[in-house]
Formats: structure tokens, C-alpha cells, sequence
């Protein structure tokens, strides 16, 4: 004799569905820097990017002078999340200010680091014809520039000496303006043993250096500037 089954209704799962994020909205809604009002992707954040083989050409001007041109395609490092980022088409003109350190391994081969900053003069968004900013805005936002790193670096740098595993350092932070309020400065530029290591970041959740692996090693910098600005407030 067959007999009829009763099925239990299905329970509803308690697991709330997570919402999906407008990254477009997050991109182009406007955040705070200071006083200074902005879009796009939030400060803090950072990118990794590969290059393609590219074309380095230099000229020798003066004997310490030298003109350069760089050509290449340069690819995300992952994906771009959906929505993210601006208009394909969108084009920026930055402008550059890095240490280039080289050394030569034979005839023929270099290595080659650069560490520094770029900052931006003008864009122009997709499907415009024309920048945000005529030849004559970009002299003076260059300008601006370029006089507080000169006003910065007549202030002097933060002198760094101590000790890690057993080995001496010596050298000096150097604050990036803008960067910079009435207490300390958030990010510097790095020299020791008359090697440049790029920028060490002051954040929430402590100093934070992109070449550098060493967490302990980045702490002992930034305890000697967090000094520095305690001696001097």
C-alpha cells in the first residue's frame, strides 16, 4: 500500500544577501581633503599597476642635465571592479618629481628604481575636445608646486639615526608639501645610508611604507620622526 509523503516546507535562510556596491557612486561622489573638495578615488587608497616593454630615450644637455621620454602601456595589476574608475577615453597630464636610482650589472644592463610623486595639472574628460585647464593654468599649478618643495626643503628635513639588527642608519625624512598641517606632516621622503626608500605614510593604523617589507623596520623610521615631532611641537 503506497502512502503519501508530506514535505516540510523549506526553512528561509537567516543569511542576509549582501547589497551590491555602486562603485560608480563611491567614485564620483564627492569627498573631503582638508579643505579642498574632490572626486574619485578616495585618498588613502592606492593602485598596482605592470608595465609593458616600453621606450626609455634620453639626451644629454648639460653635463648633469638631460632630456627623457617615456613611452609605454602600462596594465592593472587585476580588474578594475565594475562601475569603477573613469570613462574609457578620459586623459590626464601629470607631472613628475622622482628619484631614479640606477646601477650598472654589465655592458649592457641597468637596474632601475624610481620613488617620488606625481601630481596632476589638468584632464580632459572623455569626449571633450579640450582640457580642464589651458597651457597658462598649468604653468602656475606647476609653479605652486615646485616653490613649496623649494620652501619645504629650505626648511630642512627630519634627521633620522638609530639602530636595527645590529646595523647603523643614518639620513633624513624629507615632508611632502600639501601633505603637511600646523603639528606634522603625513608623508615624507625617505633617505638612509644615502639610499632613497621612498615615501613612509603616517595612517590611522601606523606608518606604512610601499618598498618596504619590513613592518619593524618601517616602525623604527616612523618612532624616530613621531620623536623628532614631539621635541619640536
Amino acid at each position: 500500500m503506497q502512502t503519501d509523503t508530506v514535505s516540510e516546507p523549506k526553512k528561509k535562510s537567516s543569511k542576509k544577501k549582501e547589497p551590491v556596491k555602486n562603485y560608480a557612486k563611491t567614485y564620483n561622489g564627492f569627498k573631503n581633503f582638508g579643505d579642498q573638495q574632490y572626486t574619485g578615488m578616495k585618498v588613502g587608497r592606492s593602485h598596482k599597476w605592470y608595465y609593458d616593454k616600453g621606450e626609455w630615450h634620453e639626451t644629454k644637455i648639460t653635463p648633469d642635465l638631460w632630456e627623457i621620454s617615456y613611452n609605454v602601456i602600462k596594465r592593472r595589476a587585476g580588474h578594475a571592479p565594475e562601475g569603477s574608475g573613469v570613462p574609457v577615453g578620459t586623459e590626464y597630464h601629470w607631472y613628475i618629481l622622482a628619484h631614479q636610482d640606477v646601477k650598472k650589472l654589465d655592458a649592457n644592463d641597468y637596474t632601475t628604481q624610481m620613488t617620488g610623486i606625481k601630481y596632476k595639472l589638468a584632464f580632459k574628460r572623455a569626449g571633450n575636445e579640450k582640457w580642464n585647464a589651458t597651457p597658462k593654468t598649468e604653468r602656475k599649478r606647476l609653479v605652486k608646486l615646485l616653490k613649496d618643495f623649494i620652501v619645504q626643503l629650505e626648511k630642512g628635513s627630519v634627521p633620522l639615526q638609530f639602530e636595527y639588527k645590529q646595523k647603523e642608519y643614518s639620513g633624513e625624512a624629507i615632508p611632502t608639501p600639501q601633505v603637511c598641517n600646523e603639528e606634522h606632516c603625513t608623508e615624507l621622503g625617505i633617505t638612509l645610508n644615502e639610499e632613497n626608500l621612498g615615501i613612509i605614510h603616517c595612517t590611522d593604523k601606523g606608518w606604512k611604507m610601499k618598498n618596504v617589507k619590513d613592518q619593524k623596520f618601517v616602525d623604527a623610521i616612523g618612532n624616530q620622526i613621531s620623536l623628532w615631532n614631539q621635541q619640536n611641537e
